[in-house]
Order: C-alpha cells, then structure tokens, then sequence
C-alpha cells in the first residue's frame, strides 16, 4: 500500500520541542510535494507546511510561522517537520500528505495521506 508514514509524535510541555518524520511507503516520493496538516478534536483538517519536491521552496500556515521548520531528504525518501516553541493550541494529529503536483495548501492538492501521529501540549 503507498503511503507516506508519520512518527515522532508524542507529549511536550509548552516551550518545548519536537520533530515529525515522515517515511515512504511502497513508493518514493522524492519527486512529490509533501504537506503536513493537523487536525484537532471537533475541528476541520487544517494546513501546518509545504515542501517542494526539490526542498528549495517551503511555505507555512501564519501560526507557525517561526516556530516549525519543514525539511526533507530524498536520499532517505523522508520528510520532517521540527516544531519548536510548541504551545497548546498546537495539540492535534499530525498527518502528511504526499502531491504530485505543486506544494500548496490544499488538502484536495495532495494524493497520498499517512495515518496521523498525536502530538499533545500540555501548558
């Protein structure tokens, strides 16, 4: 099954840190625009980042801005998300998305999703 595959998720305390990784599975996505989205209880999924297939483009949803820092290596068909000054509100699951278009925000633009990783921060 083709399927990008989150972990690193878990609990941190408000200032703290984190890093997602996000694996391939069944295919290599070294060529594929990667997203990260979050989507927390009783709330819509929402955009977190995108990366370019090349890494040299990158852009990030206003409230993370600062904070959390997309990346990827090819080599490695992986894809990472370190999220620093983590803050409450920040509590969600974690997806990826693989596209095989451009990088963007859209949640339709995105092909290929994995399960999600829990991030919790307490306060």
């Amino acid at each position: 099954q083709v399927q990008p595959v989150e972990s690193g998720g878990g609990l941190a305390q408000a200032g703290g840190s984190l890093r997602l990784s996000c694996a391939a599975s069944g295919r290599s996505f070294s060529r594929d625009a990667m997203g990260w989205f979050r989507q927390a209880p009783g709330k819509e999924r929402e955009f977190v980042a995108a990366v370019s297939w090349s890494g040299s483009s990158k852009f990030y949803e206003d409230s993370v801005k600062g904070r959390f820092t997309s990346s990827r290596d090819n080599a490695k068909n992986t894809v990472y998300l370190q999220m620093n000054s983590l803050k409450p509100e920040d509590t969600a699951v974690y997806y990826c998305a693989a596209s095989s278009s451009i990088a963007t925000m859209r949640l339709g633009n995105y092909d290929y999703w994995g399960r999600g990783t829990q991030v919790t921060v307490s306060s």
